[in-house]
């Protein structure tokens, strides 16, 4: 693979995990290459439906699609910081509780350390149910719905039915992406719709989103700050959106 295909694909690898960028952030990356080969760079990635060009950057076409990315691609992306989301998010759980645990590599891994206590646990996650089927006292509720076989979650009209039933104590909630002009966002529009009825149906609503989601706008809103209780981030979340939490009067972990 010579350099220009090398460029390229990191390009792509770039946008995919931005899920939409500005050329000024693409240009950062590659300080040595010139605007007009970025540029070009762009065009050729956009024709080859690599991407989507958009006013002033890129956009991801994985985003676009509304797949929010392939969950075995996600899994294996900021492993260290879902780590560090997942031990905070552990401090919030009580035994007794019922919460819903949203789909997602990031809520695969808080499933993962879930101690085996009595909670009932609504997820929509097939890798949260497939890693909360080693404890014993839990009692797992998977809703029915349609399957998204690229991020293993079911959504749709039965999945929505099913929470509205439910009173929740909290809601861990996966984002997939944070605009300041569109709030929380993802890339299904049936999937905005059920993480709207998992913030209606609780007490406490949780976001768990690590510092690579800012900037990230998807075709879908869900949610803004004034809806979100609680954030448990990687601990390196920009100052500006910490000046929004603190308005909003949302606790950051």
């Amino acid at each position: 693979m010579d350099s220009m295909e090398m460029r390229r694909d990191a390009i792509v690898q770039l946008i995919n995990e931005k899920g939409t960028v500005s050329f000024a952030q693409i240009k950062k990356e590659f300080p040595n290459v010139s605007e007009m080969t970025l540029r070009t760079d762009l065009k050729l990635l956009d024709q080859e439906k690599k991407i989507l060009r958009i006013h002033g950057g890129a956009k991801s076409v994985q985003v676009i699609i509304g797949t929010d990315d392939f969950l075995h691609r996600k899994s294996v992306r900021n492993i260290p910081e879902k780590r560090e989301i997942a031990k905070k998010a552990l401090s919030l759980l009580h035994p007794d509780t019922t919460f819903f645990l949203d789909s997602g590599s990031t809520a695969t891994v808080l499933a993962r350390e879930i101690p085996d206590d009595s909670y009932l646990i609504y997820t929509t996650g097939l890798s949260c149910a497939t890693e909360l089927a080693n404890l014993e006292k839990p009692t797992v509720m998977l809703p029915g719905g349609k399957l998204n076989r690229y991020s293993q979650s079911v959504f749709g009209f039965l999945a929505i039915k099913e929470l509205e039933r439910v009173n929740f104590d909290q809601a861990f909630l996966g984002v997939t992406g944070f605009h300041p002009s569109v709030g929380f966002s993802c890339g299904i529009n049936d999937e905005a719709f059920l993480k709207q009825t998992a913030i209606r149906q609780s007490e406490q609503v949780i976001a768990l989103m690590d510092s690579s989601k800012i900037g990230v706008k998807c075709s879908f809103s869900f949610c803004g700050l004034s809806d979100i209780d609680i954030i448990v981030s990687d601990g390196k979340l920009p100052e500006d959106f910490l000046d929004e939490c603190r308005k909003y009067g949302v606790e950051v972990l």
